[in-house]
């Protein structure tokens, strides 16, 4: 091309420098040669329009793949099977009373309370539970540092016998005792500290027993709570109000917040169960609220929330040492466990969404499902209430809480099953309790 520079026309071919029509339209123009196209976002999507093309049967692929997506997306969100008959997704845009219908867009919110939650907690665990923890004797202090103990514990043996235990004496001048503990003290360096336990349990004790101060409070002004029916009238034509949105929100907000702490606190043998729990939980919370099921699942997070303080205060009683009290209070955990999940949940919350929505807003698609799960729920807290009295009957016999081996095991198979189960049903905001794997 005489050594000129040659760029692709718009229509495809090549021009070459220089080579510019005149103001008529035809022949050529003299002058500088223009400068090369600008590089720009334009440009290179020119270029792959004109050079890159779709390889054979790339647009059907791409067509097909958008049409299953979006019969997925249309059978997740079926109004047909979520939605009481005569009513769609469409009813919900207007602005009702209050805080409106809950919104799919409320939950953006969440995520930076979840974010606070999480830092509150950390000044909370720093400033609150350790002082605290200080003060009832939980020291965080290891062994004293010794190279030649450390080297024999990383290198050789972690329980040195009899025979070790008099050379390492005569090497180091101490008695066998001393070495003893420190060994001990050293092997129970790698076990999460128990200052770190009493820490946690301590947050999510204020958590919890604030979050069930805060729904009593509310559920006791709210119409719901004297006469369940009212969980069903006019549903799911139910505005929001403040304390309910904010119930909702915090509940949800404070288990995201679990989500995120999971992976930096200490890891339990139960990790994975109860990273699905927090999943199937933040799942059913949500879904619930966009679906509207937010009066009945007040009523159920709060009876569920009812125990869970108790619980953590008997740990923090047993880092503490505190036998007795740890006794007493795991016996007074076990009463009202036994009395929400196996008294006040089947014949009060079971009979109104089984019985009572029946009469009022009538069966529907997941209405069967809603009612199914909660149902192998009350299975569940059969089994769960048999082990928890079993435990506190041998707590009153022998004076101390022991948790058999073969009890956690079965515990938290049955936890998973149910937590894996529930994942998928948005319907309800009810959470698994996580007792099973304490």
């Amino acid at each position: 091309m005489g050594g000129e520079e040659a760029w692709p026309r718009g229509g495809g071919g090549l021009r070459l420098a220089g080579d510019e029509k005149g103001p008529e339209g035809g022949g050529r123009r003299s002058g500088p040669a223009p400068g090369p196209p600008p590089r720009g976002f334009r440009w290179l999507r020119r270029q792959l329009r004109l050079w890159r093309q779709w390889p054979p049967g790339g647009r059907k692929m791409a067509t097909a793949a958008a049409g299953a997506l979006g019969l997925l997306w249309g059978w997740l969100w079926s109004e047909r099977f979520w939605l009481p008959q005569n009513v769609s997704w469409a009813d919900f845009e207007g602005a009702g009373d209050g805080y409106g219908y809950p919104r799919a867009r409320h939950i953006l919110s969440v995520f930076p309370l979840a974010a606070g939650i999480f830092s509150v907690r950390l000044l909370f665990e720093r400033f609150i539970a350790k002082p605290c923890a200080l003060h009832v004797g939980i020291q965080d202090s290891g062994p004293y540092p010794n190279a030649i103990l450390e080297k024999v514990f990383l290198s050789i043996t972690k329980y040195p016998d009899e025979k070790r235990l008099e050379g390492l004496s005569k090497q180091l001048d101490w008695d066998v005792r001393k070495i003893q503990c420190w060994f001990r003290h050293r092997r129970n360096q790698d076990k999460p500290p128990t200052l770190t336990k009493f820490c946690e349990s301590m947050w999510r004790f204020t958590f919890y027993l604030c979050i069930f101060c805060y729904g009593i409070n509310f559920l006791w002004s709210s119409p719901w709570f004297w006469d369940i029916r009212q969980c069903w009238h006019s549903y799911p034509f139910q505005p929001l109000t403040s304390g309910l949105y904010y119930y909702y929100i915090m509940e949800l907000a404070f288990y995201w917040s679990l989500m995120f702490s999971q992976f930096i606190d200490i890891k339990r043998k139960d990790f994975l169960i109860m990273f699905v729990h927090h999943l199937a939980t933040i799942g059913l919370i949500t879904f619930s609220y966009i679906n509207n099921m937010v009066r009945v699942g007040t009523l159920v997070m709060c009876l569920h929330d009812a125990s869970d303080f108790l619980l953590e205060a008997a740990k923090l009683a047993n880092y503490a040492k505190y036998q007795r009290l740890c006794d007493t209070l795991f016996v007074i955990f076990s009463a009202v466990f036994v009395v929400t999940r196996l008294g006040i949940y089947p014949f009060w919350i079971l009979n109104t969404t089984f019985f009572e929505s029946w009469e009022i807003i009538g069966p529907y698609p997941s209405w069967w499902l809603f009612n199914g799960l909660l149902l192998i729920l009350q299975v569940l807290h059969v089994i769960w209430s048999y082990l928890i009295v079993r435990i506190a009957f041998k707590a009153l016999i022998r004076g101390k809480v022991t948790y058999p081996g073969r009890i956690r095991p079965r515990l938290c198979t049955l936890h998973s099953f149910l937590t894996s189960f529930l994942f998928s049903m948005p319907g309800g905001s009810w959470t698994v309790s996580s007792l099973a794997c304490v």
